[in-house]
């Protein structure tokens, strides 16, 4: 159930408010490890309007600026690439074999396999080559450059480095760039999202497609929401976090109409929390909204919008924000400054 409403206060991470005064700087205490066992930061953190990759945010997938985005990535098909006379396949091992993957699967964020008989798992898969889907119909072949694995209360988030091969120049590119336009790393994780915008009950839905995973790019929501601590592959108390994660991605996105449209811009501070023990209420801001996977339940006017947003036909929640809420279907709660 949602409510719609309006931005009576605008405060960014930098500069001043719509109502004079300087933003609340994080309190160091704030930031860290929380008391859950996933050992994650509590409090506050900065919001962003990108799901994932650049293409979301207005640049595109290659430098001709072409309207492309990689969408998903095919288990099947993955194949290892005979390069310059030898095998690119087990860094880790003696025995080299090139060929496509009889299997491929995800254990958390590692890649695991099978090859001719062989097991292949995490450092294995350096130089792998996967098919990933497009947008606008069609494929490109995308190529593990680098893994690095997951360490202490995070060992089970692994990064990759990958890039895709420009069909056009035959060149490759980075399929995740950090803000000053540097190769990034993402993080595998199973299923595929859609990423179409003004599309309610669609836009920014999570879809548990078996054939498919997503490389999600670090410092955008899919990739920044496991970072928080909602790992969707992970459970907390007895609770999968798989939920919460999505709901998380529409939290930092500000998509209050569940419909893949960002309410936001990026480096808002947002405070987050859940009755899963993941994240903590460390801050007294203002409450935003109630969120599930299908976006905020309800929204107050003290939001992170710069426009007035209306979520038409959406029922309206009489109470937002009491604790009450999280055994009726809220998943997180939100608050400004």
């Amino acid at each position: 159930m949602r409510a719609s409403g309006w931005c009576r206060i605008v405060v960014a991470a930098v500069g001043v408010s719509a109502c004079g005064g300087e933003p609340p700087l994080p309190d160091e205490g704030h930031l860290g490890q929380a008391e859950a066992p996933l050992g994650v930061h509590n409090g506050i953190n900065l919001n962003g309007i990108n799901l994932n990759g650049k293409d979301l945010n207005g640049d595109a997938l290659n430098e001709q600026g072409l309207p492309r985005m990689l969408v998903s990535v095919d288990y099947a098909g993955a194949w290892f690439e005979r390069q310059n006379g030898a095998a690119t396949w087990g860094v880790n091992r003696s025995t080299w074999h090139e060929g496509r993957l009889d299997k491929v699967w995800l254990e958390g964020s590692v890649l695991h396999g099978r090859l001719r008989g062989h097991s292949l798992s995490g450092l294995d898969f350096q130089h792998a080559r996967f098919l990933g889907n497009l947008d606008v119909g069609g494929q490109l072949e995308l190529r593990v450059d680098g893994i690095t694995p997951g360490v202490g209360a995070n060992r089970d988030v692994w990064t990759y480095r990958v890039s895709y091969r420009e069909p056009a120049d035959g060149r490759w590119y980075p399929i995740c760039e950090d803000a000053n336009g540097q190769p990034a790393d993402a993080i595998a994780v199973a299923g595929r999202w859609d990423y179409r915008q003004n599309l309610p009950g669609q836009g920014g839905a999570k879809y548990e497609d078996p054939r498919t995973f997503t490389f999600a790019c670090e410092g955008a929501a899919i990739a920044k929401c496991i970072r928080i601590g909602y790992k969707p592959w992970a459970s907390v108390n007895g609770v999968s976090l798989a939920a919460h994660h999505q709901a998380c991605t529409r939290l930092i996105r500000a998509d209050y109409c569940g419909d893949g449209s960002s309410h936001t811009v990026n480096g808002q501070w947002v405070n987050l929390y859940d009755a899963a023990g993941v994240q903590r209420d460390t801050e007294s801001w203002g409450l935003e909204a109630e969120w599930d996977t299908e976006g905020a339940r309800c929204f107050t006017d003290h939001n992170r919008a710069h426009a007035p947003v209306s979520c038409p036909g959406a029922p309206v929640k009489t109470q937002c924000g009491t604790a009450e809420a999280f055994s009726t279907g809220t998943l997180l709660q939100s608050e400004t400054p």
